[in-house]
């Protein structure tokens, strides 16, 4: 999956629940999905921030 994916998905699950779209019955496993969206895109910000810094680095050098 790549992170502009996860953010989308991340994006209309949050908007079904703001909206009320999503019943008491499906609450929970979005709020799960959109748990682990969470934790994929930030993990994929922290990698691209690490690559970015590694490289700027590589440049000072």
């Amino acid at each position: 999956m790549k992170y502009e994916e996860a953010f989308r998905e991340l994006e209309t699950i949050v908007n079904q629940i703001e909206d009320g779209e999503i019943s008491l019955d499906e609450l929970s496993e979005k709020i799960k999905r959109a748990s682990h969206l969470l934790n994929f895109c930030k993990s994929k910000l922290i990698s691209t921030q690490q690559d970015v810094e590694a490289i700027l680095k590589d440049l000072e050098d």
